[in-house]
């Protein structure tokens, strides 16, 4: 069964940029972790699931041994260089597309053409609905024509689909009802204020302009829903300004049921990914993946997807390594989703749940015909 995965190309239906430079040691370690930095004195994100997985499974990518010592690997690593660290980690991701959240560039990172090429892959764009409102806001546009605007830009990326980060901004308790004109004209106001700083010229206010209004959040996935844009949505487990108590996929029951038939995409799900499979069971545009997660939990990554496709239909789950920074979080996402879901496949094979066609058929629905069916691509 993992022979078989191997063999097969993934799309990667979540995914961000890499840096294109060279890192220095305590920068690689901020990059193997969701918190604001990589720890205090004495502490080593080398010790965790995700650093134990990348010293087993990245050294012989750079011609290292399993297991090598972090310096002897950050040493080989600049040896090497970005460039040819870059290539060869996205080349052994064994990629058919990836489908690149565009929003999120705290630094500057290569985007969906150089990744492409890098991964000998297509490249679609996600388009972050904050980022656009927030680009509309910053450059002045008035408040009565904010949502003509946001709805024309949002209709003019060329996307195969969009991103709300409403998890981190304001919680997933979302209505299902559009919001009135009203209502968005006067969130629209409130966002132009925090935006005034940047428009004289003058230092931006911390986070401005930044859409935090459940109202703002609604009206984008609505935009991207008039769009015909399947929706992904942040769930769950992520950076540290995300309030984990708020991100629960089933307080955004209602709002799934309005958007259907429009897909909506639940992505990483940790530690509520049980809670995803049931939605995706129960409602007929959900779908689930288990991103960001799959590299972060290392060796207990068998055990997450497992629990994801309890209650999940196998039409249903896709395939994400939501990597970012790093090249080796798209090697580490994709093979330690081949090995769990082999071993999945392969359990229910030797119990006689499924035969082994059956198992080879899910295979590739979860590596890349569910998203090339969803996304049409």
């Amino acid at each position: 069964m993992l022979e078989h995965l191997e063999s097969l190309r993934l799309i990667d239906h979540h995914c961000h940029g890499v840096l294109g430079r060279d890192l220095d040691h305590a920068e690689f370690g901020e990059l193997l972790t969701e918190a604001e930095s990589a720890g205090p004195p004495g502490v080593s994100m080398f010790d965790t699931q995700v650093g134990f997985a990348l010293r087993r499974w990245c050294p012989p990518v750079l011609g290292l041994d399993a297991h090598a010592e972090p310096d002897a690997y950050l040493a080989r690593r600049a040896e090497l260089g970005a460039a040819e660290v870059n290539r060869r980690f996205l080349d052994a991701a064994g990629l058919r597309a990836l489908c690149v959240d565009t929003g999120y560039t705290p630094q500057s990172i290569l985007g969906p053409p150089d990744l492409g090429r890098l991964a000998g892959a297509e490249a679609h764009e996600i388009v972050r609905l904050e980022s656009v409102a927030e680009r509309v806001a910053a450059d002045g546009v008035d408040a009565a024509r904010f949502a003509d605007e946001v709805r024309t830009r949002v209709q003019e990326h060329d996307a195969v689909g969009a991103k709300s980060i409403a998890a981190y901004r304001a919680g997933l308790e979302l209505p299902g009802e559009r919001p009135s004109p009203a209502e968005v004209t006067a969130a629209a106001g409130r966002l132009m204020r925090a935006a005034e700083p940047e428009r004289a010229g003058e230092p931006m206010r911390a986070g401005a302009p930044r859409v935090c209004d459940e109202v703002l959040h609604r009206f984008l996935v609505w935009c991207a829903v008039d769009a015909g844009l399947p929706v992904q949505f942040h769930v769950g487990y992520g950076d540290a300004d995300a309030d984990l108590r708020r991100g629960d996929p089933l307080l955004l029951i209602e709002l799934l049921r309005a958007m259907d038939p429009v897909p909506a995409m639940l992505l990483h799900n940790y530690p509520f990914h049980r809670h995803a499979g049931y939605l995706a069971q129960v409602l007929p545009n959900v779908y689930v993946d288990a991103g960001l997660a799959t590299h972060n939990l290392g060796h207990r990554a068998p055990v997450l997807i497992a629990e994801l496709l309890e209650l999940a239909p196998f039409g249903k789950v896709l395939y994400s390594s939501d990597a970012f920074g790093l090249a080796e979080l798209y090697h580490l996402g994709a093979l330690l989703f081949r090995r769990g879901l082999a071993g999945f496949l392969a359990g229910g094979v030797d119990d006689g749940a499924w035969t082994a066609a059956d198992a080879e058929r899910v295979a590739g629905l979860i590596a890349s015909g569910n998203a090339r069916r969803v996304y049409g691509i």
